[in-house]
């Protein structure tokens, strides 16, 4: 079964962060993601970029509204997704707690259905 593995974690520059830390969170991302990769499991990794480049569509009574950054305004963002393909919900879980994000944000785990347009 395919989970999404939404990491939600402090926007950035509003963490505090220093660039030692983002440095080796890149190396600890690197290395997880080879780990989901050699394990056969991983399907997708999608890492947005800022919020600040985000652009939010809305369709209000038949009016096109468009708006520059984020429609919430918030302290944290969808900072990556990863799609998993995994046998159940605690195996899920499992990959999610090594996921270092997990230690300055949060991991959401969805199951996600697959969608062809060609039936299958």
């Amino acid at each position: 079964m395919r989970y999404s593995l939404l990491m939600i974690q402090p926007e950035a520059g509003q963490a505090g962060v220093s660039q030692e830390a983002i440095a080796e969170a890149m190396k600890a991302f690197d290395l997880y993601a080879k780990a989901l990769n050699d394990a056969g499991v991983l399907v997708s990794a999608e890492v947005p970029q800022p919020t600040t480049a985000s652009t939010t569509v809305t369709l209000r009574n038949g009016a096109l509204q468009v708006q520059d950054g984020p429609f919430a305004d918030t302290k944290e963002q969808l900072g990556g997704v990863l799609v998993i393909d995994v046998p159940d919900l605690d195996a899920a879980l499992a990959w999610a707690e090594k996921n270092p994000a997990a230690q300055w944000g949060s991991i959401e785990i969805r199951p996600t259905t697959v969608y062809s347009t060609d039936g299958t």
